[in-house]
């Protein structure tokens, strides 16, 4: 056990990684020392957040978001330091001290949530093979060729037709708001607790980590709806974060470096089964950044392979899902728009993704093709995979031969120009031009002409943005100036010490009320601190619950690489330098502010005198007469 909350904090700190941190909720891109996403912060369009591994920090160059990795996962979890704290030291395996070892409600409600799930997959499981109902939910299954060994894999249960039977079993064990929040219980009009899931088929939901956090519960008589039935959002489960199967696929989606993408629960379950072993799916909703953001963390290709049912809904979905992946992903550069045997491709050019889409024969979902064709066949499909691109074209040129009128064609070509707008290279570009300008019977001139309408169109140019100018006056330099004297004492390896800093840098320097706080607690802590690094490390924890500190703090840790490697002459000279340009700007502010003061007092000659006198000897101050 550490013996006080600020060591727990520390040793919490020594083990975050400030890349793995972010990198859970921000794509990032390498880019010479530090990585580049998109700020999870703001509406952000361009990659404004850089993450410095060697100072531990993150910053917004948009909205200035900024600080170590605990403050963002604060931030960006948006819950309280306590609660984070006491989350990542059960984590890490860092006993609290007495005092706040019972001090996150959460934390034991959480845990509990997650027992209850565990007790009910595994309750749900042994009534799948007792109880007295369970036959028609086992003849189902079968009719799925599912086996008693796919059962067992995959915890599969059975919800009897009954009110209360998971109730009455949980409740020995478990509180009533804990089987509620959990997902399993609810309020009947009576007032009682009756259960969730009724006369349906359970597939428990596990999260990478593998534990139970919700369930799929799926209809078997006819007109019983939903026929989908899932658990709603709770503290332990959010259906936008979690994919059905990563729990079993994470260590094959690593070793295939890709990943293939399902629509349902059963789909899964017969591609894990049959061999393919890289299969997860969404848990009922559609695909979502944070779906893809978790998945690029096991593939390093981002090779993603989408294999929905092969009907307009599929197709549809298919649309989608790419949708999500290229925004969530274009971010890291190109997304792979053709193969390497149409255009010769340096083996070093790394793609921010590549989409492919797995399509088996016409009429038959992903499921019913393993279980007839085996794992084998399908995983043919998967080698010889369209890309994305490929998949989009084929699937509308299937329509020309149905195209009657001009008015066809030209909604055909549009939905063609759609596709063929977003390919970046040129001369890909021109060839897909010339494949389908014969394939529709259009003029290829028309349909560059046509294309370069399109491009044009989405065409932004943000030149208010680009060409704006930054005005640097007097008051921007005083606080540029101030959180450089301040990064002194941030200096890695300095050559001088904080005594030494002080004496060089006047007490009244400092003058902005934020820099001042940021100066008074460096002066504590360096009372017991001698280690920049500690120092530091120091100061984020004490500005944690203050958004604005911690991004000027981030500011001055940035500011003192410029101090990196100076002899301790060139130390000196470089602080002494910024002491006497910001002195210099003091004054001058001062004196403006005495000849406005004078132009308003022009009327009263006292008044006036007064203030030339005290111009005339800041003057002479300044000048040294």
């Amino acid at each position: 056990m550490a013996n006080s909350f600020e060591e727990v904090v520390s040793l919490i700190k020594d083990r975050l990684d400030i890349v793995d941190v972010v990198s859970q909720y921000v794509v990032l891109k390498k880019s010479g020392a530090n990585y580049w996403g998109l700020c999870p912060f703001h509406n952000d369009k361009k990659p404004s957040m850089s993450v410095s591994p060697s100072k531990g920090i993150y910053k917004c160059f948009s909205c200035g978001a900024a600080g170590d990795a605990l403050s963002f996962l604060i931030k960006i979890q948006n819950r309280a330091f306590i609660d984070v704290i006491t989350e990542l030291a059960e984590k890490f395996g860092i006993e609290l001290p007495a005092k706040y070892s019972s001090s996150s409600d959460t934390k034991n409600q959480k845990k509990d949530m997650i027992k209850a799930c565990y007790r009910a997959a595994k309750f749900y499981h042994t009534l799948l093979k007792s109880s007295d109902d369970a036959n028609k939910a086992m003849t189902y299954l079968r009719g799925r060729d599912i086996t008693d060994e796919i059962i067992e894999n995959f915890t599969l249960g059975w919800a009897p037709n009954k009110y209360d039977v998971l109730y009455k079993e949980l409740k020995k064990e478990f509180k009533d708001d804990i089987l509620e929040k959990a997902g399993l219980i609810l309020k009947s009009n009576s007032g009682g607790w009756i259960d969730r899931f009724r006369n349906r088929i359970i597939i428990p939901i596990q999260n990478e980590n593998g534990e139970y956090v919700a369930f799929g519960a799926r209809a078997v008589d006819e007109g019983q709806n939903p026929k989908y039935l899932n658990s709603s959002d709770s503290l332990v489960y959010n259906k936008s974060k979690i994919l059905f199967g990563l729990n079993s696929a994470k260590d094959a989606i690593k070793e295939e470096d890709g990943v293939v993408i399902m629509e349902g629960y059963f789909d899964v379950i017969s591609a894990q089964s049959y061999g393919v072993k890289n299969a997860v799916a969404s848990c009922g909703t559609a695909l979502t950044p944070e779906h893809v953001k978790l998945l690029s963390r096991y593939t390093k290709s981002r090779r993603i392979y989408l294999s929905f049912d092969t009907d307009n809904a599929g197709i549809n979905a298919t649309k989608k899902g790419s949708g999500v992946i290229k925004e969530t992903l274009s971010v890291l550069g190109d997304v792979k728009q053709f193969d390497e045997s149409h255009i010769a491709a340096s083996n070093d050019h790394k793609y921010a993704c590549e989409i492919r889409v797995v399509s088996p024969p016409q009429g038959k979902d992903p499921d019913e093709f393993i279980r007839t064709s085996g794992g084998g066949e399908f995983k043919q499909y998967i080698k010889n995979a369209p890309l994305l691109i490929d998949f989009l074209l084929n699937n509308i040129l299937t329509e020309k031969n149905n195209v009657k009128t001009p008015q066809e064609k030209a909604e055909l070509v549009n939905q063609i120009m759609e596709i063929l707008k977003d390919i970046n290279n040129k001369i890909i570009q021109t060839e897909y031009v010339k494949m389908v300008s014969g394939l529709i019977d259009v003029d290829e001139k028309a349909l560059i002409k046509e294309l370069a309408r399109y491009e044009n169109r989405d065409v932004f140019i943000y030149k208010a943005e680009n060409n704006k100018k930054t005005v640097t006056n007097s008051s921007q330099f005083e606080i540029k100036a101030q959180k450089n004297l301040l990064s002194v004492f941030l200096v890695n390896g300095s050559s001088l010490n904080y005594k030494q800093l002080s004496e060089l840098i006047p007490e009244n320097i400092i003058r902005d009320e934020k820099l001042i706080i940021v100066k008074n607690t460096i002066d504590k802590l360096a009372c017991t601190i001698n280690n920049v690094k500690e120092l530091v490390k120091s100061l984020y924890t004490e500005f944690i619950e203050d958004d604005n500190l911690t991004q000027t703090l981030t500011e001055i840790v940035e500011l003192s690489e410029a101090f990196n490697g100076l002899e301790p002459e060139e130390f000196e000279s470089a602080v002494k330098e910024i002491v006497i340009r910001l002195k210099k700007c003091y004054q001058e502010k001062e004196n403006n502010e005495l000849r406005q003061k004078y132009k308003q007092v022009n009327n009263d000659e006292v008044e006036a005198l007064k203030i030339q006198l005290q111009l005339r000897d800041k003057i002479k101050l300044r000048t040294g007469d």
